[in-house]
């Protein structure tokens, strides 16, 4: 069973940039799609972007389509998210997530491992 521990979360002014971690432990990521998906308090869970088993194929929800690149390094068993222009509308908190899926998934239903979150706060 895989475990998530996500980091690099904070607080950052609208336009700046910040990169999320996402670190694996106790099972290879070689064989998931992974994702990273955002909830605000009182709103449902959504992706924003997945990445497939290699990195080769990526998919993002349209708002941050452009500004947000997931990426991942399978030799080290991490993922990243680099957040670029980051708007006040992006304030969430941010999940790593694993997929059996085959393909790379924004669809919050495909993934059944989460961490625990890091707060990312975008002030205006």
């Amino acid at each position: 069973q895989v475990q998530l521990v996500e980091s690099g979360g904070g607080l950052v002014q609208a336009g700046d940039s910040l990169r999320l971690s996402c670190i694996a432990s106790g099972s290879s990521l070689m064989k998931l799609v992974m994702g990273w998906c955002r909830q605000i308090p009182g709103k449902e869970r959504e992706c924003v972007a997945s990445a497939s088993r290699s990195g080769g194929n990526t998919k993002y929800k349209d708002s941050v389509t452009g500004r947000f690149a997931i990426s991942r390094d399978n030799a080290k068993n991490t993922v990243y998210l680099q957040m670029n222009k980051v708007k006040p509308e992006d304030t969430a908190v941010y999940y790593c997530a694993a997929s059996n899926n085959l393909i790379a998934t924004i669809d919050v239903l495909q993934y059944h491992t989460w961490g625990q979150g890091t707060q990312v706060t975008v002030s205006s």
